[in-house]
């Protein structure tokens, strides 16, 4: 309807309680910082521990009376020490009656603490030091007592015997310390640990750790170890052990290798046994009665001199200790002759043959490689070789001539042809005017050379230029001059081959 209030929603209504429940709780907060305690004290029987209190600041309250409260773990809350201002302290009836007092003499309302001599285990708990003041009313701080006993730390295996029931192998004790100490195990066996404790009259605390597993023959001989922590020690105390496990022999013979044949000698069967404790006996038997007379036995040895048809039978060794007896057997076959021995160097052998294959081929490729870089090295030459060099003696180096007859114009082709060093390859041209013939004006006139010009840098070959051996006088080394084998053909000749 118009002109009522509205009602005040659900979250302004939350709001508002909210901002009273804040407003009740900062005073008492902001008042209990003003007590000044320590949160713990740690003291150790018979010592004088003292418990320090104070008001820090007493701006616009006075200070009414202080009192001192014993808060135990068990059992109720009880005034210690009571002072007042006008009546100075009071020492209610309490078990700290005679070994509590203030600290100061006078005594100050604003620091009232106190000293507690010949401390006990049971003064361990809570102290609570309480003002009473105007206009605040009541303000506290406590202080926790910790009693300290260095606890007797001792562990040891106990020796089981193997079988498949769970069982304690190892105890870890820590007896009347205070507070009570933590004990852990360290092991590979497969077990698992049970710990217990408890209280003593001086409020002390013992603890027993057992560690317990279903023993094993290869549990005997394990590690394990106790690990006791405890408020009172700097480091944690370890007890290493190994477990005992009695376990009964446990046999295997050895030696049999299934060759013995008929006339084989001085064969050899050996009991092998462990145990816990150590064996003590070892007795061998035949399944077949008596013991052959060609078979002799020395402790865990049984040794057949000669193999024959007697020791076709089973052998069986027996071995005792005080927990049991184990045994193992084996049986001897006698052959009529001997098994083929199998290639001690078969193996040998195959290797070498891979060693010899791969040998083999490493060369081989290495070979392949080897041709192929010089078939590369060694190809055809890739640069036309520089012509021969022109002789002191002004004669120039006639070709060899060929065993077969050469046509004129092949001739004449050879002593005409033309090379260049800066070609890649020789240019041959019969037609082209000869450039020395150009330079003595040409012409038929102009003489004929016969030698190709030469590199860049050499002299001019027209002037020392050897005639052909047909226009030779005969004086010539003997290099140069005709041959047999020029053959003529009427007015013709060969000539002979240039090789470059």
């Amino acid at each position: 309807m118009a002109g009522q209030t509205p009602l005040p929603s659900r979250q302004d209504c939350v709001k508002v309680l909210l901002l009273l429940f804040a407003s009740t709780l900062l005073p008492h907060g902001a008042f209990g910082q003003r007590v000044k305690v320590e949160p713990e004290v740690l003291s150790y029987p018979g010592q004088t521990v003292n418990l320090r209190c104070a008001f820090t600041d007493t701006t616009g309250i006075q200070l009414t009376m202080v009192t001192w409260i014993y808060e135990p773990k068990e059992g109720e809350r009880m005034n210690i020490a009571v002072l007042h201002p006008t009546f100075g302290p009071n020492f209610p009836e309490s078990p700290l009656k005679g070994r509590v007092t203030f600290m100061q003499d006078p005594t100050i309302v604003d620091s009232p603490s106190i000293q507690i001599s010949d401390v006990r285990m049971t003064d361990e708990g809570k102290y609570i030091c309480e003002f009473a003041s105007y206009p605040s009313g009541h303000e506290q701080g406590a202080t926790q007592l910790v009693m300290l006993t260095k606890p007797q730390n001792s562990a040891s295996p106990l020796t089981v015997e193997a079988g498949p029931k769970s069982m304690v192998v190892a105890r870890c004790e820590s007896l009347n310390g205070r507070p009570a100490a933590q004990i852990r195990w360290v092991t590979t066996a497969n077990g698992n640990a049970s710990t217990s404790s408890k209280t003593g009259q001086d409020n002390t605390v013992s603890v027993t750790s057992e560690y317990r597993l279903a023993p094993s023959a290869g549990d005997n001989g394990k590690d394990i170890s106790c690990v006791v922590s405890h408020r009172t020690q700097t480091t944690p105390e370890s007890f290493q052990m190994k477990l005992k496990v009695l376990y009964a022999p446990q046999v295997t013979i050895v030696g049999y290798d299934n060759n013995w044949y008929v006339g084989r000698t001085n064969v050899l069967l050996t009991c092998q046994a462990s145990g816990n404790p150590v064996p003590t006996t070892v007795l061998w038997k035949s399944m077949a009665g008596e013991m052959p007379d060609t078979v002799h036995i020395i402790d865990n040895q049984l040794k057949v001199l000669k193999v024959d048809e007697a020791v076709n039978t089973t052998f069986v060794c027996e071995v005792k200790n005080r927990v049991g007896v184990g045994r193992d057997q084996v049986t001897a076959y006698v052959r009529g002759t001997r098994l083929p021995e199998k290639g001690a160097t078969t193996g040998s052998i195959i290797g070498a043959i891979i060693g010899v294959i791969l040998i083999v081929a490493i060369i081989g490729t290495a070979i392949a490689m080897y041709r192929k870089h010089r078939a590369g090295k060694d190809g055809p030459p890739k640069h036309k070789p520089p012509p021969p060099e022109k002789k002191n003696n002004n004669t120039a180096v006639r070709p060899q001539v060929a065993a077969n007859n050469v046509p004129p114009a092949e001739e004449r082709l050879l002593y005409n042809q033309h090379y260049s060093t800066q070609d890649a390859e020789p240019v041959t041209d019969l037609d082209a005017p000869n450039e020395d013939d150009e330079d003595n004006g040409g012409g038929e006139g102009a003489r004929v050379h016969y030698h190709a010009p030469a590199p860049s840098g050499w002299d001019d070959p027209g002037n020392s230029e050897a005639p052909p051996f047909y226009e030779r006088s005969g004086n010539e080394p003997r290099e140069y001059r005709h041959g047999a084998n020029v053959v003529g053909r009427g007015d013709s000749f060969v000539s002979p081959a240039m090789f470059v």
